[in-house]
């Protein structure tokens, strides 16, 4: 984390125990960290504007909705500078839930839901493949997901 001095201890334990659950009533907060309700709600406008904060989600299994596969998929870019292009067309395709730009051997690493096998090999033969710009793909189907969580933002390595 960039060191900012705005950002104190009570910002980091508020929102540790948000990033816990979303859903905890800020007057559950304030009497967890021994503070008004006004207090949290002041400190988490703070945040906001700064964008620490970006929103805050429902997160759901999909695998309970029907979506049984995960996949990541590795792309190989025929130029970096075709980066931005292809991410605005990747962005129109509901299955894809995560776009990465990263370093080493693959230009832009994603991760799709599918229903089944052969919808994955739709989306990306019909949808991911014919992108201009995309030289090729490999794909990883994930197993099973043995650990989600967030960034430990009370750890020792955040003394303040």
């Amino acid at each position: 984390m960039a060191a900012n001095s705005e950002i104190d201890k009570l910002d980091l334990q508020i929102l540790s125990i948000l990033m816990s659950d979303a859903q905890i009533p800020y007057t559950e907060i304030a009497k967890r960290l021994e503070v008004s309700g006004g207090t949290v709600h002041v400190r988490m406008k703070k945040l906001i504007a700064m964008g620490v904060v970006k929103g805050s989600h429902l997160e759901i299994d999909p695998s309970q909705l029907g979506y049984d596969i995960c996949a990541f998929v590795g792309m190989f870019l025929e130029k970096g500078s075709l980066y931005n292009r292809i991410v605005k067309q990747l962005e129109e395709i509901p299955e894809i839930t995560e776009i990465h730009y990263t370093t080493g051997r693959y230009g832009i690493f994603l991760k799709i839901v599918s229903t089944n096998t052969r919808e994955l090999r739709s989306i990306l033969n019909d949808k991911v493949q014919p992108i201009e710009g995309i030289q090729r793909t490999e794909t990883f189907i994930s197993l099973e997901e043995s650990m989600k969580r967030p960034i430990q933002i009370l750890g020792a390595a955040h003394k303040r």
